[in-house]
């Protein structure tokens, strides 16, 4: 088996919560040491989120397996001085704190790069450290509504709804993965580090493709439409005789391919529809028509004709169904970790796939400053009394 790609890279984790820990943990993923600095007491605060097995953090788990834990209190002057010497000896420090909140504890951008000119350091906030909104806190829920992703999520005229997985804080996790690698490959070249700076509102416009364009282009503001693709008909949960049935017909091969199998050909060539623009324009009346056909039989039955006939179609799985499907299983995208103190427990794997680097299971995480010797005395030249000194302290 080939090194992973980020084997021989430190990364200094002092993240909380989820988008700054997911980030860390792509880079943890593909090889790098991730060295996570926590606050004394109780830690990354996603330690008290559940669910909970045997009074510790599933959550907690699931996005800081493979890592190391130190304690560190960066509010005291020789806990700044600590974190500053821990800087020396790492590639990237990631950190999503609100901006200037570590400009003001002494630890910016500017003051560590003094100490480490070659580091990369990885800035996610909910704004981004520039622009009026740049000192305002911010959650997952807070950017998915003013990033105007929930204002097109769920069924018209309903009341808000939030996108089920916290896309707000993921997201600008991945983004800020993504700027720590582009940032490392300037460095192979140039020989100088950077500052990556992510702000979880511009995450949200980045993936608003649909919305965008189609306000920038028409003016027209999107909505919600429920389970309805803004653009592309049919495309959309259709109910069956026990379900619903997923079915996307992205071209005209497979909107008649579709109707074929519904046994509606008669609507492959009616001018109302020949075309997607057309569908589109006549979304309901379409939407109703097939609906109609799909209502015949139960989603499996549905299932079966579909994939014969050759349309993209799937029935809404629950999560549970994850665990015992084939093509999840064959993707490795759920791998076991055995956690002390909580047992064994499958959390998700790599979604990128390298052909000759392969996925496979990690130590889970750490407890809370679980690694204080072992990091603070090979990089700091910590002792035994000098350990026990801060730990008292």
């Amino acid at each position: 088996m080939s090194k992973k790609p980020l084997e021989g890279i430190r990364v200094l984790d002092f993240t909380n919560a989820l988008a700054g820990p997911y980030c860390s943990m792509m880079l943890g993923n593909m090889g790098a040491e991730v060295i996570k600095v926590e606050k004394p007491g109780t830690g990354d605060d996603s330690r008290g989120y559940g669910p909970f097995v045997n009074g510790q953090s599933g959550y907690f788990v699931s996005v800081n397996h493979g890592k190391k834990s130190v304690v560190c209190n960066t509010k005291d002057p020789e806990g700044v001085e600590m974190f500053k010497d821990l800087v020396k000896h790492v590639d990237i420090v990631v950190e999503n704190l609100k901006a200037g909140a570590m400009n003001r504890m002494g630890l910016g951008y500017e003051e560590l790069k003094k100490v480490n000119p070659k580091l990369i350091y990885v800035a996610i906030s909910g704004f981004g450290q520039t622009g009026p909104y740049a000192p305002r806190p911010a959650y997952d829920m807070v950017v998915q509504a003013m990033g105007g992703v929930m204002s097109i999520t769920g069924e018209p005229g309903g009341k808000p709804v939030r996108v089920g997985a916290s896309i707000g804080d993921i997201i600008a996790g991945i983004f800020g993965a993504f700027g720590a690698v582009t940032a490392l490959y300037k460095r192979a070249i140039t020989g100088e580090g950077d500052m990556v700076d992510v702000g979880m509102l511009d995450c949200q416009l980045a993936i608003l493709e649909n919305a965008i364009i189609k306000y920038s282009a028409t003016g027209v503001v999107a909505g919600p439409l429920g389970a309805v693709h803004p653009t592309v008909t049919p495309f959309q949960a259709f109910e069956t005789k026990d379900n619903y049935v997923i079915a996307a017909c992205g071209n005209n091969r497979l909107y008649a391919a579709f109707c074929n199998a519904l046994g509606c050909p008669e609507l492959i060539d009616d001018p109302r529809f020949d075309t997607n623009m057309h569908r589109n324009q006549n979304l309901k009346l379409i939407g109703d028509l097939l609906t109609e056909k799909t209502r015949t039989k139960t989603t499996a039955e549905w299932l079966k004709i579909l994939e014969e006939a050759g349309v993209p179609s799937t029935a809404i799985n629950t999560v549970d169904k994850l665990f015992t499907d084939p093509q999840v299983a064959a993707r490795n995208m759920l791998i076991e970790v055995d956690q002390p103190g909580m047992g064994k427990l499958q959390i998700t794997a790599m979604a990128q796939k390298l052909t000759r680097t392969k996925s496979c299971p990690r130590k889970g995480a750490p407890l809370l400053g679980e690694d204080n010797a072992a990091i603070y005395g090979e990089m700091l030249d910590f002792d035994e009394a000098k350990l026990t000194e801060l730990k008292e302290k």
